[in-house]
């Protein structure tokens, strides 16, 4: 796909698509979307493939019934070459820009995406596209996780799913905010990787005597915040581990599976549960909040909020790039590139 003027858009585009939940990904031409008021045009630069994806790829919507064929892809980056009525949008056009998907549109797999001016965030000119695509929901749900540490001022907080980039993300702001952070990983060697990245209070869910090291480490570091990604049978052995008046907050159920919870254990501990959502989180900020969390989500990029790339593909690979992905999850994020001229692909893709 060529360089284009703003505002000069083409009939057609290239998008990867889905047919059915569980399906086969395609890379097919369609007709390329135009914005509405209040929506803009992205030509797409780069997108990554993300937990969320995965469960997007399974049938897992928060909206309702999902219409098919769909386009894939919750994040990206590229840039606003068109746009809707509206200020918002009238601002955008021209801008390169970090964006998520809409909840009931197509996604950011494709060459093109129209989204609300809402969900763009304008990159700083030292942001490349690459890093922009990874801009908002590893980096926000981090912040907005550690909120709920710092106003709930808990001395110490667990973490589950350690060894991905967000569990990284969680580790690093905990370290600047003096945040004691237990991470739980899934394998023994994920316990030799998170601890080569400065990890320091790590423990395996696999170990036979998980639960009581988790109780005992809670307890000495005065740990009262559960950040709960998997669910399932890890729920159920928080609430055994947790100290008396502990939260635990549910924010993704990556196991897919049902949490048993005992509700004696519960009411004798006084526990409270909490269901975190990112999109639920960014609707109570207002503008200023907005453009604060922006700011700082952008200087932190290249250090606390980085996501390491394992490969970068072309959108016709983007079913080779979920197996992949879904083989090694911590090993990096793959980057599906719509626009070779934009983010150049790296000369070994490496699996």
């Amino acid at each position: 796909m060529g360089k284009i003027k703003p505002g000069s858009i083409p009939s057609t585009m290239r998008a990867v698509q889905q047919d059915k939940p569980n399906g086969d990904l395609a890379l097919r031409e369609v007709p390329a979307p135009r914005p509405k008021a209040g929506e803009v045009l992205i030509r797409m630069a780069a997108a990554p493939i993300n937990p969320s994806d995965l469960g997007a790829l399974i049938g897992v919507s928060y909206e309702g019934e999902r219409t098919y064929p769909f386009t894939p892809g919750i994040e990206g980056s590229g840039t606003v070459v068109t746009a809707g009525s509206g200020v918002m949008p009238r601002f955008l056009r021209g801008r390169r820009v970090a964006c998520s998907a809409p909840t009931t549109g197509d996604g950011t797999w494709a060459e093109y995406m129209v989204t609300s001016a809402s969900s763009c965030i304008p990159l700083r000119g030292n942001v490349s596209f690459e890093a922009g695509a990874t801009l908002l929901v590893n980096p926000l749900t981090a912040i907005g996780l550690i909120e709920l540490a710092l106003t709930g001022r808990h001395r110490a907080i667990v973490s589950t799913a350690a060894a991905s980039a967000l569990g990284a993300m969680i580790e690093r702001l905990g370290k600047r905010h003096h945040i004691p952070v237990i991470q739980i990983v899934r394998r023994a060697e994920q316990v030799d990787a998170v601890r080569a990245r400065g990890g320091e209070h790590i423990l395996d869910s696999s170990d036979s005597d998980f639960v009581e090291r988790l109780r005992d480490e809670a307890n000495r570091l005065h740990a009262t915040l559960f950040l709960d990604a998997l669910g399932g049978s890890l729920t159920e052995q928080l609430v055994d581990a947790a100290p008396f008046g502990s939260t635990i907050v549910l924010y993704s159920n990556l196991s897919q599976e049902n949490s048993p919870i005992d509700p004696f254990t519960t009411l004798l501990k006084d526990l409270r549960f909490q269901g975190w959502f990112l999109g639920n989180w960014v609707r109570t900020k207002n503008l200023l909040q907005i453009l604060s969390i922006s700011r700082k989500t952008q200087s932190l990029i290249a250090s606390d909020l980085k996501s390491p790339i394992a490969a970068r593909l072309p959108l016709a690979e983007a079913q080779n790039g979920v197996e992949s992905y879904v083989e090694r999850m911590s090993a990096g994020k793959i980057l599906l590139v719509a626009d070779e001229q934009q983010v150049p692909l790296a000369a070994n893709r490496g699996r």
